[in-house]
């Protein structure tokens, strides 16, 4: 097979042909593009390149089987707009696998995510009230953005319990400043039966590395708990006020 060269009139033609592909899927299907470009772009390029070289639009985040024409249609390859992400991706997860056909619904969600991570890496401004409510609905957080969610609870924008759980010795040799509770993972299905009437509220974990953490996350939600967010690099990453 051989390779596409990106810089030939052939490509340019076939990436033009493309980009008017994916406008009428959309139009048929009542999709729209995702609102981040790279993502486009990078499945567009994806999409012309696997039509130069196969013949056919086979979705590029996925391997094409198959020497021939005929040995690729029995493979079954995935085809854009592919029939998953038509029958379940789409309905079910707001998007395709490859990202570049959304939901409005979707892709309006993702905006606004986008919004919000440029104000908590900048630091440019607070978050709104609504950002914040968005914000705590992630199941993995950065350091920056459980910063910006403490200062949003303590403006009474939002509410979470925030749970420590290192050992007791880790704890008080430092921990984040308004941590609402301690919950050892060497203890954790003890301790965290004083928490069973919290099961509908929002909780976030925090450890040192972001391992332990990640684990009770799961564990909690084996036991009911519904909203659990995790901070996933620990408070290493951590900048706001340590006690």
């Amino acid at each position: 097979m051989q390779p596409v060269e990106m810089n030939s009139p052939e490509f340019k033609a076939e990436f033009e042909k493309t980009w008017a592909f994916v406008e009428k899927v959309n139009k048929s299907f009542g999709w729209v593009q995702n609102p981040n470009e790279d993502v486009n772009e990078g499945v567009a390029m994806g999409l012309a390149r696997n039509k130069l070289m196969y013949g056919k639009r086979y979705c590029p985040c996925f391997m094409v089987i198959g020497e021939t024409k005929e040995e690729q249609k029995a493979a079954d390859n995935r085809i854009c707009p592919c029939k998953p992400a038509i029958e379940k991706e789409i309905p079910e997860d707001g998007h395709c696998h490859c990202g570049i056909f959304c939901t409005p619904e979707y892709a309006a969600s993702q905006a606004k995510a986008e919004v919000i991570e440029e104000v908590v890496h900048t630091h440019s401004r607070g978050l709104s009230k609504e950002e914040a409510a968005q914000l705590l609905e992630k199941e993995q957080l950065d350091g920056d953005e459980l910063e910006a969610l403490m200062e949003a609870r303590a403006l009474k924008m939002v509410d979470f319990i925030l749970l420590d759980v290192r050992e007791e010795m880790e704890y008080r040799q430092s921990h984040i400043k308004g941590t609402d509770k301690l919950v050892p993972t060497s203890n954790f299905y003890a301790k965290i039966e004083e928490l069973n009437d919290k099961k509908d509220e929002q909780i976030i974990v925090y450890c040192l590395s972001g391992s332990r953490s990640f684990q009770v996350q799961h564990a909690m939600k084996s036991l009911g708990f519904k909203k659990v967010g995790n901070l996933a690099h620990g408070i290493y990453t951590y900048k706001g006020e340590m006690e």
